[in-house]
């Protein structure tokens, strides 16, 4: 009797065991959905993706960067001069680097009885170490400005503030009609001559004004995503020729590209020409574009 009723009693228990999982799989399903919900707001608050790597990951040799062919025309050698001798000229010193692939250099120099020419390149990969918040191509884009404000010429964008010091070359800002005349007319009015040592804006040279044919710092067009050519003549004296340093910034992607190219003269009294070489320095940039675009 004992043995019939435990038989009994086990199929009621399995029942209410089956009814008890049952109600515990019902509310299983209610948290499931309140559980879904969670697991989209956990997803919708996610950091975004980092921005991709820049375009370039190495940098080319800079000593090779340059065609024999242009170097001799940048750095005429003097006459004279051994093969093996121009081969070491056209060679060029590479920059001392830690770091192959992020910063890069090379440097020749040419002497002949009418001038020294000097020629510098220089590459620098940028990497921006926090690519959420920036890529490498907007971290170049930094370092590109820097060097802008520091030829202390305009930012493209809008128009420079009224009344600002307007850069050489640089395109004029509008500005308001200009005021009254005072009362009593300058100096150079009456004929007053000028103060003697005024120097010329972009040189040290104390002459009364500054040459036409200077054509000056501003932005570049057409050149790389953005760049600029920085003019500078050195100051002249009883004993020295006037130096001319040309440099050239351009930004391809995330990589800054600069050419300097320097013509020191000889001769006292001589000035080596502005269009020259401002010509031969954006040509050999230009050409070291085309180099990144292939």
């Amino acid at each position: 009797m004992q043995r019939k009723a435990v038989r009994r009693v086990l199929p009621g228990i399995a029942v209410l065991t089956a009814l008890v999982a049952g109600m515990a799989g019902l509310t299983g399903c209610t948290g499931g959905g309140s559980g879904g919900g969670d697991t989209d707001s956990k997803s919708g608050d996610s950091s975004p993706a980092p921005a991709p790597a820049g375009k370039y990951r190495s940098l080319p040799s800079p000593c090779r960067s340059v065609d024999g062919k242009r170097l001799r025309a940048m750095l005429p050698a003097a006459p004279g001069l051994t093969e093996e001798d121009r081969e070491r000229i056209y060679a060029g010193t590479a920059d001392t680097s830690y770091d192959a692939d992020r910063h890069v250099g090379c440097r020749w120099s040419a002497q002949t009885p009418e001038e020294t020419r000097l020629l510098a390149v220089g590459f620098e990969r940028v990497v921006s170490y926090d690519r959420t918040t920036m890529s490498d191509d907007d971290k170049a884009r930094q370092v590109y400005v820097r060097s802008l404000t520091d030829a202390r010429l305009p930012f493209p964008g809008p128009a420079a503030t009224p009344g600002a010091p307007a850069s050489p070359g640089a395109a004029p800002a509008s500005s308001p009609p200009p005021a009254a005349p005072p009362a009593s007319p300058p100096a150079a009015a009456t004929g007053a001559p000028p103060a003697s040592g005024s120097p010329a804006p972009g040189s040290g040279a104390p002459t009364p004004s500054p040459s036409p044919s200077e054509l000056g710092s501003r932005v570049l067009e057409g050149l790389g995503a953005e760049a600029f050519i920085e003019d500078k003549l050195g100051p002249a004296g009883a004993s020295a020729a006037q130096s001319r340093t040309v440099r050239v910034v351009f930004r391809t992607a995330n990589v800054i590209v600069t050419v300097e190219y320097s013509v020191q003269p000889a001769v006292p009294g001589a000035v080596p020409s502005s269009t020259e070489t401002q010509d031969k320095a954006r040509q050999l940039a230009q050409a070291l574009v085309e180099r990144f675009s292939d």
